[in-house]
């Protein structure tokens, strides 16, 4: 039996969902796709910051690129206070929990974008007490907390 379901996502249009409550450490689903090189991504207008992009960072040489029907983990959204973490290497990759999820909740997970001077073209919409508007990774939230403090001290 699977453990999630497809539905109308708060944070992305559409998202996956716990079908019934799930155990912290459990392999929920397979991120699955085709390898792909850095140069593929570089050139290939479908990996545009404009659009959707289902792009998993392998290493420095190789992606992942998930976007399939097939690859329904493609719909796991990002969150700030995720439930989710993505483990394995290559096409081995999985979405697992990683605290104990209720059924009905969203699945999610930190993408973990780096912080560079893109990061304002990625808003996020998970509504996490922690979020900072953007899509960064956890270790880089606190230099937009503290660009934010700068601005509020200046007016």
């Amino acid at each position: 039996m699977k453990l999630y379901e497809e539905s109308l996502s708060k944070i992305n249009k559409k998202g996956l969902f716990a079908k019934k409550d799930i155990k912290n450490g459990t392999k929920i689903i397979n991120y699955i796709g085709k390898i792909i090189t850095k140069k593929q991504t570089d050139e290939n207008p479908k990996f545009d910051n404009g659009k959707a992009i289902y792009l998993y960072n392998l290493n420095n040489r190789y992606d992942l690129d998930g976007d399939f029907k097939y690859n329904t983990a493609r719909l796991i959204n990002h969150s700030c206070n995720p439930n989710c973490e993505v483990r394995g290497k290559g096409l081995k990759l999985w979405i697992s929990s990683i605290k104990d999820i209720k059924k009905g909740d969203e699945l999610s997970y930190d993408y973990g974008f780096s912080f560079d001077k893109d990061y304002k073209d990625f808003p996020c919409k998970c509504g996490a007490k922690k979020c900072v508007g953007f899509i960064v990774n956890s270790q880089s939230r606190w230099r937009i907390k503290k660009s934010k403090k700068r601005k509020s001290f200046n007016k």
